[in-house]
């Protein structure tokens, strides 16, 4: 069969590549075409554009690149027709992907959507388009059935891929061999994970290192993003000797005591891994001002989302400051509040499904275009 696929960030190209892989080992004559990153590619789907030039983050900064993001949905479509795919699939990613949607149902092609948009956080009335436009629904956050549910629409509750991707992506090395890999020193280490994109980059590093003249007996190690070019962490970390360890954010983690984490999948891929963290968000004044008045959850990182309570301190826009930081960071060095977090962290494990989502969508998928 042939399929169309469409993520537009770091976290979509990742559970996108595996779900390439699970198709292809289902259906042998897979022909796949993307617009995602470097790891859908090299999972074996035909790249189109990479996320890199698509990812653009806040309000503000979308209407600031509105007629780009125009010329690549002209183009997505242009394309899309000229491949006449069995099925288009799309990764999360709302303001593109329902576009999309509507313009496949349009010229008669089947949609099916994996990783739904957040819209039990905002935007709620786009359920209508999925409901018009896309034929099936596989989400990973336990809390959505029961959301889609409230309008009368059946989903297929698949678990998290992010089980999976941590499980096979663990290196078996020990931390010895970690830190020599890497030319570190054998000291405590915190990581810093300040996102993907460059914005996000620029912003929450500089506010993650304020805090490193409180914890000298500890290194700090920025889990870069393999996208980015080391030349935008060392213009803004400049003279200062932090080490950059890139493709290996997970073992990073693993060797980690601690973490101050931007907000997004990383907040759960920390938890997920046990380690203490802080999430850490600031966007445009304008952003933020207009989030504040239509987002509609309590919480901003996924791990509090999914447990319905605060596991995890949140420090957000004019929060966070360097003394917010300083202090928050300590927290998570006392006995008591660690092992309460990690206790939490393995309820949260158990939420989220067990093992083997992509084995499950993509079973679904090949027997949905079969049965249809």
């Amino acid at each position: 069969m042939r399929y169309y696929i469409i993520a537009g960030e770091a976290s979509g190209d990742l559970h996108g590549s595996n779900l390439i892989l699970a198709l292809k080992e289902r259906d042998k004559d897979t022909v796949i075409r993307c617009w995602g990153g470097d790891l859908m590619q090299c999972a074996g789907g035909e790249l189109v554009r990479h996320y890199r030039d698509l990812a653009y983050m806040g309000f503000w900064e979308v209407l600031v690149h509105l007629r780009t993001i125009m010329r690549n949905l002209r183009s997505c479509e242009r394309d899309l027709l000229a491949f006449q795919p069995d099925v288009l699939i799309l990764i999360d990613y709302p303001g593109f992907n329902l576009r999309m949607a509507k313009f496949a149902r349009r010229h008669g092609i089947k949609v099916f959507y994996y990783i739904s948009p957040q819209l039990w956080a905002w935007k709620s009335s786009r359920v209508k388009t999925i409901k018009e436009c896309v034929s099936k629904m596989f989400v990973i956050l336990p809390f959505e059935p029961v959301f889609y549910n409230k309008f009368d629409h059946q989903v297929d509750f698949v678990g998290h891929p992010l089980l999976d991707v941590i499980h096979s992506n663990r290196d078996v090395d020990n931390r010895d061999i970690f830190l020599e890999r890497n030319n570190l020193p054998d000291k405590p280490i915190i990581a810093l994970l300040p996102g993907s994109r460059k914005q996000e980059i620029r912003t929450m590093l500089r506010r993650m290192i304020e805090v490193i003249p409180s914890f000298m007996d500890y290194q700090f190690v920025i889990a870069g993003a393999p996208s980015i070019s080391q030349e935008l962490y060392h213009s803004i970390i400049k003279d200062r000797e932090l080490k950059i360890v890139t493709g290996q954010t997970y073992d990073l983690l693993g060797y980690s005591e601690a973490a101050l984490v931007t907000s997004g999948t990383a907040t759960l891929e920390t938890a997920l891994l046990g380690v203490p963290e802080v999430v850490c968000y600031k966007g445009s004044a304008l952003s933020f001002w207009i989030a504040r008045r239509i987002v509609k959850v309590d919480y901003i990182s996924l791990v509090n989302l999914v447990m319905g309570r605060e596991v995890v301190k949140e420090l957000v826009q004019n929060l966070l400051t360097r003394k917010n930081l300083i202090r928050e960071l300590t927290l998570l060095f006392d006995p008591a509040i660690r092992t309460e977090m990690k206790k939490s962290y393995e309820e949260l494990t158990e939420k989220l499904g067990g093992r083997g989502a992509s084995a499950r969508t993509a079973e679904l998928i090949v027997q949905y275009l079969t049965d249809n």
